[in-house]
């Protein structure tokens, strides 16, 4: 690959901007890489183990000059880190961002986005459950799918330059709409993930069964759901409170389907089940098919793949 950018800015150093850094250090994609941390320990971790050629001390700092500005921030925290380096931001520039809801943080962020600069939202689906600046590695985004978003007006050339670097990175892009994103998202991210809290919860607050026999024989279904429910706090709490409306419908829908399943559970309709379980099985299969999991033992994952 050749380079896409010139200087690419960070903002937010944790697992999705530690993995972007390495990535395009990996295929050559920027001559710079500067990058900011709001902590001043990640800034000190960052400056540690090499990540970004130059860690600021503040957002303005790694801005200044970009070519491309990334937010890796939570997505609350997205409108005031645009706000806070407007007045630094180059002509023709684009700010871009990896936050898991688009529709908020369109709103939240476009207003500050001033003219002769490109804004265009984009969310890599790709993730594990660590998070923090040591986190991050460069095959990240090997095969996962980045979806680019752009918003109305948004220039096809700067578009064009931004998947480059995605694909640059390993990424497969597609282009979808913001509302459109934040409905599939609450359907194959958002929603699994509140279930994940939800019933690893009930497992805490089920005191018949001990602590020590829940992580004993957690090798069966349990142990997926601590794996997601180990995810950063902030972010997911920022997810829910700014894609309330379609997770909100996504869990109606499942509550819906719980209580049928509870229902044929209850008055013993094998006949309905098993037809249940074969059509859902049939969805993993085609996860697998989509190159999207291995059906290796393990679930296809080995220690740092999500």
């Amino acid at each position: 690959m050749s380079q896409v950018y010139d200087r690419v800015a960070l903002i937010g150093l944790g697992l999705i901007a530690s993995s972007m850094f390495w990535a395009i250090k990996r295929a050559g994609l920027a001559g710079e890489v500067t990058g900011y941390a709001r902590s001043a320990e990640t800034r000190e971790i960052a400056r540690k183990i090499g990540l970004c050629d130059r860690v600021c001390d503040s957002a303005q700092e790694a801005a200044k000059g970009a070519d491309l500005v990334v937010l890796c921030v939570p997505v609350g925290a997205m409108g005031a880190v645009a706000a806070d380096i407007v007045p630094v931001l180059k002509p023709g520039a684009t700010v871009s961002d990896v936050g898991s809801v688009k529709r908020h943080v369109i709103e939240a962020v476009s207003p500050h986005i001033p003219d002769g600069v490109h804004f265009i939202p984009a969310h890599p689906l790709a993730g594990t459950e660590h998070s923090g600046p040591e986190s991050g590695f460069a095959e990240l985004f090997d095969n996962r799918w980045n979806l680019l978003v752009p918003v109305k007006g948004s220039d096809p050339d700067a578009v064009a330059r931004l998947r480059a670097l995605w694909e640059g990175m390993g990424a497969n892009v597609d282009e979808m709409d913001a509302d459109h994103h934040d409905l599939v998202l609450a359907v194959t991210s958002h929603a699994p993930h509140l279930i994940a809290y939800t019933m690893v919860g009930v497992a805490d607050d089920l005191r018949r069964v001990t602590d020590s026999e829940v992580i004993k024989y957690s090798a069966a279904g349990f142990r997926d759901f601590t794996r997601i429910a180990a995810s950063d706090p902030t972010m997911w709490r920022d997810v829910f409170l700014t894609n309330k409306d379609a997770t909100l419908e996504i869990l109606g829908r499942f509550t819906e389907e719980l209580f049928a399943l509870q229902r044929a559970i209850r008055t013993g309709d094998g006949e309905q089940l098993f037809d249940y379980f074969t059509r859902t099985r049939a969805i993993r299969r085609g996860i697998i098919d989509a190159g999207q999991d291995t059906d290796a033992p393990d679930f296809g994952r080995g220690k740092t793949t999500s």
